[in-house]
């Protein structure tokens, strides 16, 4: 639904559907409370303000989207008189200054969406920020928010089994390939204040918990088809289970092995591929730089994607991965 104000304005929350957006749009709503439609998809539906159209005086916030990947669509929006709010720490090289843009936006490795959103509320819904970070791959940071906080162990453990099992529900090909459209699963999340609430009484828990026992068991046995030292290459298969799964082994791998650089290719149906990297040295080999080399690709500093990776491309990609990560010189190879 839409909410209009005035009786002609219209306000639209466009938010990435993985648990970083989900939790940055819980706690905004929370807290600034009012009716919006949703606009969202799966985690590599990152095109979203293409979706709809704005006029004068329209409200519209952003979570979690890259700017760069949406930038004509945000100059749009902008031209024709909306008011835009926009939190994101992904690349954002074209941002730029506008008197109806709202830009909150940091780009460090240790930053996520939610983060930024609790920044902006004083803390006011930390606990969400908390469950986004164990999400996005940041676990550093959310056992230390989450142990300045006070909480143990186990109330640590909860949150983070929530920010995986959300994350987990936006990988795939498409919505049909996800156990829970992110819209529905934001407005279910959206009826607890309190995460552990949501964990010991929503039935979108249950459901996804035991969907993720049942994927998690296919990667059992699951081997690198290429490994260095520095770097570590897998190739999934065109099945449901290896589109779902995809980010999670992506970022399991990260935590196993920190300091090291993964590539995880899951094939599509059309026989191309897409990919999530995670960098071992973001600083000095930044994810997003990466993939945005890639027409389809982008990210931010420690996690990245290719949203179409031709099958023909796969060994220029293996090279150029290797030479980026492993530090070597790669002036002399093709990334497109």
């Amino acid at each position: 639904m839409s909410t209009e104000i005035n009786n002609s304005v219209v306000a639209y929350d466009v938010f990435n559907g993985d648990a970083d957006g989900i939790c940055a749009l819980h706690q905004l709503r929370l807290a600034e409370p009012f009716t919006a439609e949703l606009i969202t998809g799966a985690k590599r539906d990152i095109d979203l303000l293409n979706r709809f159209s704005t006029k004068s005086g329209d409200k519209v916030t952003v979570l979690d989207i890259s700017l760069d990947s949406n930038i004509a669509a945000l100059r749009q929006h902008l031209k024709a008189g909306a008011e835009v709010t926009y939190f994101d720490h992904h690349n954002a090289a074209q941002a730029f200054e506008h008197e109806h843009l709202h830009l909150y936006c940091d780009m460090a490795a240790d930053v996520c969406s939610s983060i930024l959103v609790n920044r902006y509320l004083n803390g006011l819904y930390w606990k969400w920020a908390v469950v986004a970070a164990y999400g996005d791959n940041l676990p550093a940071v959310a056992t230390m928010m989450a142990g300045e906080a006070g909480l143990n162990q186990s109330q640590r453990g909860q949150l983070q089994e929530l920010g995986t099992l959300l994350n987990y529900n936006a990988y795939g090909e498409s919505v049909e390939d996800l156990h829970f459209h992110p819209a529905a699963l934001y407005q279910a999340v959206h009826d607890y204040i309190d995460p552990f609430d949501f964990l010991h009484n929503a039935a979108q828990f249950t459901v996804l918990r035991n969907a993720y026992a049942s994927d998690m068991a296919f990667m059992q046995g699951l081997r690198a088809d290429r490994e260095s030292e520095l770097t570590s290459i897998y190739i999934l298969p065109a099945q449901a289970w290896a589109r779902r799964v995809s980010g999670i082994l992506a970022n399991q791998l990260t935590q196993e092995k920190p300091g090291k650089s993964f590539a995880v290719l899951t094939a599509k149906p059309d026989g191309s591929y897409v990919v999530s990297i995670r960098s071992g040295d973001a600083d000095h080999c930044p994810a997003g730089q990466f993939c945005s080399a890639f027409a389809t690709g982008g990210g931010r500093r420690g996690a990245g994607g290719i949203n179409h990776l031709q099958a023909s491309e796969v060994d220029s990609f293996v090279q150029a991965f290797i030479a980026y990560f492993e530090k070597m010189e790669i002036s002399q190879l093709s990334l497109t």
